[in-house]
Parts: C-alpha cells; structure tokens; sequence
C-alpha cells in the first residue's frame, strides 16, 4: 500500500500524548487498515496494520501497563 493517500484519513491523537505535542502518535482508519503516523511528522511514514494485527497489538500494550 505503499503511495496511499491519507489525507482523508481521520486521525485521533494517542491518549497518551502530553499537551507539548512532542512524542506523540495519531491513529487512523482507512478501508484496509489501521493506520499510525507521527504527530510532529504528518507528511511522513505511515505505519498500516491489518484489523487483527492491530487488535493483537493495542491488546499487548495495554496488558503491558498492568505488570
């Protein structure tokens, strides 16, 4: 999917972002994938994961924080 244009992308920043806006991450969605860019870099790499990837992912790190 490399070249995907996410300029329609609807991006949400990470609950986790401080409110300097550095060391943030935004969360998108497009047709295929869950997209994450970085919030200082919205013209760069975009790295897409597929729908159960994802979950197995963001399933991880939260269970990370409980230990």
């Amino acid at each position: 999917m490399e070249g995907t244009d996410h300029t329609l992308t609807t991006w949400r920043k990470s609950t986790f972002s401080g409110g300097n806006g550095s060391d943030c991450v935004e969360v998108g969605r497009d047709e295929r994938a869950v997209v994450v860019r970085d919030t200082k870099n919205r013209t760069g790499a975009v790295l897409m994961f597929g729908p159960d990837a994802w979950r197995r992912f963001a399933a991880t790190v939260k269970n990370a924080g409980k230990g």
